[in-house]
């Protein structure tokens, strides 16, 4: 865990995209978690030294059947999601999905994702500690904006071992190669009780000219149009609840 542990100078945004897109690759190693099979690799540029995920799953299937029960229809897994994942969260002023940038290695195009560091718990561990961390109250922010997020990626594969806690207490979103659905109905308008008010006034400022020219080539023109037609039910869903329970009920600001 070398390249986790060592202290590396700080890169700014712009540093930290060409580092993933040029480094070189000084080692590789499975991550043994997830079906898509990741692999952690370690870059170094001579200057910085950091691990990334890098992963180059990219599955199209008419009709995928996970269980008797479950059957999906244009079912999708890919890495191009890792990518629309992060491109999304910064658009909505979020900092806790992890960069993601394309690069192609071998020839292949894969997604180069920046690897975290001072990891202490995943959700599950989480959850079976019972344990909110030092701030319950942020605790419990962290948890409203990702199920928004979740909401608005329709993301049908969110699992404890893909979020994770870091040693402030702050929650990551990783891993969305199975994000980004075409419906466009919600799955748990339920869950959907509190929102960031920065969040919310930036999602719902979303167009399909941002979205298109932010993404690039990581989402198509249906998924882009699934995800605003997501966007829609969800600020009516919130604009509802402020009718009913007023703003302060609804809305927050997350406390760093």
């Amino acid at each position: 865990d070398t390249a986790a542990t060592t202290p590396q100078p700080r890169l700014a945004a712009e540093e930290m995209e060409r580092f993933l897109q040029q480094a070189n690759i000084v080692a590789t190693q499975s991550t043994k978690k997830g079906v898509t099979a990741a692999k952690r690799i370690t870059l170094s540029d001579g200057r910085v030294t950091h691990d990334a995920q890098l992963q180059d799953v990219d599955i199209a299937l008419p009709i995928f059947e996970v269980a008797p029960k479950y059957t999906e229809v244009d079912f999708k897994d890919t890495y191009r999601y890792n990518i629309a994942g992060y491109r999304l969260s910064r658009m909505l002023g979020l900092d806790n999905v992890p960069m993601s940038v394309e690069r192609k290695v071998n020839g292949k195009p894969v997604a180069m994702t920046w690897w975290i560091d001072n990891v202490i718990l995943d959700e599950g561990s989480r959850q079976k500690e019972h344990t909110v961390g030092p701030n319950p109250s942020r605790t419990a922010s962290q948890i409203h904006i990702l199920r928004v997020f979740d909401e608005l990626i329709q993301n049908r594969d969110r699992n404890s071992g893909n979020l994770l806690w870091t040693a402030d207490w702050k929650m990551w979103m990783i891993d969305h190669t199975r994000a980004f659905r075409l419906g466009k109905d919600l799955l748990k308008p339920d869950q959907l009780q509190r929102v960031d008010r920065a969040m919310f006034e930036r999602m719902r400022g979303l167009t399909a000219s941002d979205l298109t020219g932010a993404m690039e080539k990581s989402l198509t023109k249906a998924e882009i149009d699934a995800l605003l037609a997501r966007r829609d039910a969800i600020v009516r869903l919130f604009e509802a609840k402020v009718a009913q329970r007023g703003e302060a009920a609804v809305f927050f600001t997350l406390a760093n």
